[in-house]
């Protein structure tokens, strides 16, 4: 059986964004945000930006988390 220290260690070395958030959390007693996202101004025909904001409605879906699964299969990081 794995000891509590091994755990905690392989945790850190696989997620060590985790072991960063609980040490910003000691320090300032907020528990920080893990994922970060940025706004970007893009230049889109106005036509096609018309038919997606109407087919994401359709669809109950975001139109950025759209956009960034899009730019994520196209560098091909999924």
């Amino acid at each position: 059986m794995s000891s509590f220290k091994t755990i905690g260690l392989q945790v850190i070395k696989k997620y060590p964004e985790v072991f960063s958030a609980l040490e910003e959390f000691e320090r300032i007693k907020k528990i920080p945000q893990f994922t970060y996202r940025r706004r970007i101004d893009v230049t889109i025909d106005e036509h096609l930006l018309k038919k997606f904001r109407e087919y994401c409605r359709q669809h109950n879906m975001v139109m950025s988390r759209v956009i960034e699964e899009m730019m994520k299969n196209k560098l091909k990081l999924s």
